[in-house]
């Protein structure tokens, strides 16, 4: 098989699909945010399955819906939201493939991911990793800078890199599956804690937050109890991180997840720790989560 024919012709999205890595780091200086995975976890997993760098390439799919068929024979993994998948070959022939392990993808055959029961987001890597160009350094789209590739669409070429030296070692990963029921995520205060007064902290952790519809890559917006000011006036913009809780006027928080903005002018009342962030960007809209005061904690990265 001549390796440069390798690639995944998309048929169909789904409701949303782009291309992920690890994002890019140490570009907050120029405006760039990191972007790359919204569950960084389970892209690193996908990768470690078919020994691909942990930072190679995927696609990232919201809420099931891809269709995508193969070109040359691939070795592929899904991680993350567990879906109905089912591959079916050159012939016509359907079979249905497992989660967290290495499936083959022969050439010519079509892969089809269902809506997941639990969890929001899909990735599926494939050895070799997704083969698009570079922007700064990652091939992670960002949508709300607009960097990295374009979001595929029906008929999108996506090439596939050459497979690496390495072979894999396992060929499925026993790993819990998203949380459905009530997510409790851990926090500490935030750098502008005292801008609330300080029933606002206990009423974030007292009560559930629904996880609204208005939620993407760029933040969860929640409805839940109103936090309440101590100060008024806003806040010249200072810098963000992923796992922020960011307080509008409105009191309802926004949990800014993996394409959030470099920089914000309303006060953060609370951070979630690193590990976190990424069991938050399964939650599903209408999902109840649950914020859990601590310390001592590593916070999410810029």
């Amino acid at each position: 098989m001549n390796e440069s024919r390798r690639a995944l012709v998309v048929l169909a999205p789904g409701p949303l699909t782009t291309v992920q890595d690890l994002g890019r780091r140490r570009h907050g200086h120029l405006g760039v945010g990191r972007s790359g995975a919204a569950d960084r976890g389970a892209l690193r997993l996908a990768n470690r399955l078919l020994a691909n760098p942990e930072d190679a390439a995927c696609l990232e799919v919201t809420l099931g819906g891809l269709r995508a068929r193969a070109t040359g024979d691939l070795l592929v993994a899904l991680t993350g939201a567990p879906c109905p998948a089912i591959v079916t070959d050159a012939e016509g022939r359907p079979r249905g493939i497992g989660h967290a392990s290495v499936e083959r993808l022969p050439d010519g055959a079509t892969l089809r991911l269902g809506v997941p029961p639990r969890g929001l987001r899909t990735y599926l890597a494939v050895r070799g990793g997704i083969d698009v160009p570079e922007v700064l350094g990652s091939r992670a789209t960002d949508l709300l800078s607009g960097l990295g590739p374009e979001r595929p669409a029906p008929g999108s070429v996506l090439p596939v890199g050459p497979a690496p030296a390495d072979f894999p070692v396992a060929d499925l990963a026993p790993v819990p599956q998203p949380e459905s029921g009530v997510l409790t995520l851990a926090v500490i205060p935030g750098p502008r804690h005292d801008w609330f007064t300080p029933e606002a902290l206990t009423a974030l952790c007292a009560e559930p937050y629904e996880v609204t519809a208005h939620s993407d890559r760029v933040g969860m917006r929640l409805r839940g109890p109103r936090l309440e000011r101590a100060r008024e006036g806003e806040l010249p913009s200072e810098g963000m991180v992923p796992g922020a809780l960011q307080v509008p006027p409105s009191g309802q928080p926004t949990l800014f997840l993996a394409d959030h903005p470099v920089t914000g002018g309303y006060p953060v009342i609370a951070v979630l720790r690193d590990a976190d962030v990424d069991r938050a960007a399964q939650a599903r809209p209408g999902q109840r989560v649950r914020f859990r005061l601590t310390a001592g904690v590593r916070v999410a990265g810029g």
